[in-house]
């Protein structure tokens, strides 16, 4: 059926299908088959969001799509023909080209036992997960909604297809899956969906991690700050069972007013306070990781008082260990460890330590320092205001950090070897002496003393101070 809602038949109307896209239907029709724009280009425009990519669900068979495709002069790809899907190539885009189909029993929980095709739009829509997923478009017919998906946008509502439990049996993925369309779009979850997002989520166990790491990421791309974590833990518990610990975990500390899953889900809204709701990926995972080492090194000491010494090394090999098992990209998981692990570091508002966190930078992460100072510094300030009130006042403290992060970088102070004003070939060159383990010696002790100020780089002070250093280690 076709949907009366004049708005959101207003809202399509307005957004403009791809020239790509409408020369595709035009090529399917021709042929004799029936044709839609389906899925999430349809959400999207009655949004009134710029919609994305175009998938086209047909009646015709992926064999007869491509020879119609051909007939038209289109270039096309078999790019899943198992389930009836070839590509459309029109200049540099591509529109995704599906028949209609019926999925079979998800015997393992993950996939369907066989895909089924057939000629009716209404069954490939009945078969999605999510109501504001299931529409199709046309130029000409208007929307067919048969399961509320309109009016669910305009309500703000996430809701399952059919019976929310047998949707989310059929493959765990939804449940996160419904996470993330929440969260993305701003939206509640309709109670029964909820409660069966929330009684389902172990079937996560049965997902492969990439796909759990792919619907992670979209979740924090959301910027949705702690929301996730805080009103969805069940699904985020299952996801990365390692959080789970931080629930009701007290840190017994003056320094802290709530318990380590509050106190990180406060961390991510500042994050997103700070950036603007434009935080980077390594941000945003750096604040839901930051403290994941905490419950497994708390100390009390004699009066009480919990500590957490070593906790950020224990987090960063945590968060190693989690980030590799859903196969993030090895520079983006560089950039999260590196700064999982230098977010407690004390820094003060002096040159030295200034420049000393960004040797630390450097070390763990080369040649990103100027990036990482200034993500670290959003982390920092992110940290002191998830804090007890009275130390708070912290977060003042990193606004000059930043500062004088900045004014180092532009007068490119020195904080690695690289940068100093001599090298490691000028300083046999003077010295006469063999190469070996020395050289680096000296380049590194003329570095800790210009970086503390008492060493000015400037090539004949340096070469004056390495030959007294090569006496003294020779």
């Amino acid at each position: 059926m076709t949907t009366e809602n004049a708005y959101s038949e207003a809202m399509l109307g307005t957004t403009r299908l791809s020239e790509a896209a409408g020369r595709v239907l035009t090529a399917l029709e021709a042929a004799g088959s029936e044709a839609w724009i389906v899925g999430g280009w349809v959400r999207d425009a009655l949004l009134g969001n710029a919609p994305g990519d175009v998938d086209v669900a047909t009646s015709a068979p992926w064999q007869e799509s491509e020879a119609a495709l051909e007939v038209a002069g289109l270039r096309v790809r078999e790019t899943g023909v198992a389930h009836g899907t070839v590509t459309a190539i029109i200049g540099h885009e591509g529109v995704e080209i599906t028949t209609y189909r019926v999925d079979g029993p998800y015997e393992d929980g993950r996939h369907p036992a066989f895909v089924e095709f057939t000629d009716e739009i209404e069954r490939d829509l009945a078969r999605r997960d999510l109501t504001v997923n299931a529409m199709a478009w046309h130029p000409a017919r208007g929307l067919l909604d048969p399961f509320g998906g309109a009016e669910d946008l305009e309500a703000g509502v996430i809701r399952a297809v059919g019976d929310p439990r047998a949707r989310f049996e059929e493959d765990g993925l939804r449940v996160l899956r419904a996470v993330r369309f929440a969260a993305r779009l701003g939206f509640s979850i309709e109670e029964e969906t909820q409660t069966a997002v929330r009684e389902l989520a172990p079937l996560l166990s049965r997902v492969s991690f990439e796909r759990i790491g792919a619907e992670l990421r979209g979740i924090l791309a959301a910027g949705a700050g702690g929301w996730p974590l805080r009103e969805e833990r069940e699904a985020m518990f299952a996801a990365i069972p390692e959080l789970a610990p931080m629930e009701g975990f007290a840190q017994r500390s003056r320094y802290h007013s709530l318990d380590v899953l509050d106190h990180v889900c406060r961390v991510m809204d500042y994050v997103e306070v700070y950036t603007g709701g434009v935080a980077s990926e390594e941000l945003r995972w750096c604040a839901l990781l930051h403290d994941i080492g905490k419950p497994r090194t708390l100390w009390v000491d004699e009066r009480g008082q919990g500590h957490f010494y070593g906790h950020p090394a224990e987090g960063m090999a945590m968060t190693d260990e989690i980030l590799r098992r859903f196969a993030l990209p090895h520079d983006l998981r560089r950039r999260i460890t590196t700064l999982v692990r230098l977010h407690d570091r004390p820094v003060q508002p002096t040159r030295a330590s200034v420049l000393s966190i960004l040797a630390d930078l450097d070390e763990l992460c080369p040649g990103a320092a100027p990036h990482l100072v200034r993500e670290l510094m959003v982390v920092k300030r992110a940290d002191a205001m998830a804090k007890a009130p009275a130390y708070r006042d912290y977060a003042l403290e990193v606004d000059e950090l930043d500062r004088m992060a900045r004014e180092l970088l532009s007068e490119d102070a020195p904080y690695r070897v690289a940068d100093l004003a001599i090298s490691g070939s000028d300083i046999l060159e003077a010295s006469g002496r063999a190469p070996g383990p020395w050289v680096g010696e000296v380049l590194r002790t003329l570095l800790r003393e210009v970086m503390a100020g008492g060493l000015a780089d400037a090539p004949d002070a340096l070469a004056s101070r390495a030959a007294t250093i090569a006496r003294a280690l020779a």
